[in-house]
């Protein structure tokens, strides 16, 4: 069964983790930590959401944020790049 929807609020901190593939150590490289990076600056640019924190871990990430509007996707934009980028 899946779980609810979140509910997404304006105004407040969100922290986010996201894995890679098959918990697979696809950010160990410093070239894919950068594409990452940059990825994130793209994102960030587009929705303007405030990044508070961001720990590039081999196999994950977390991100600290605070979007503008709860329904923007910011994470989705920068999660494209980096799997465009590793294929």
């Amino acid at each position: 069964m899946a779980r609810p929807p979140r509910e997404l609020k304006p105004n407040y901190c969100y922290h986010i983790t996201v894995r890679c593939n098959n918990r697979e150590f696809k950010l160990s490289r410093y070239e894919c930590r950068e594409v990452f990076l940059y990825a994130i600056k793209k994102a960030q640019d587009k929705f303007n959401f405030k990044l508070y924190a961001l720990c590039i871990m081999s196999n994950h990430v977390h991100y600290l944020l605070e979007p503008e509007q709860p329904e923007d996707p910011p994470l989705r934009e920068s999660q494209k790049s980096k799997v465009k980028s590793q294929n």
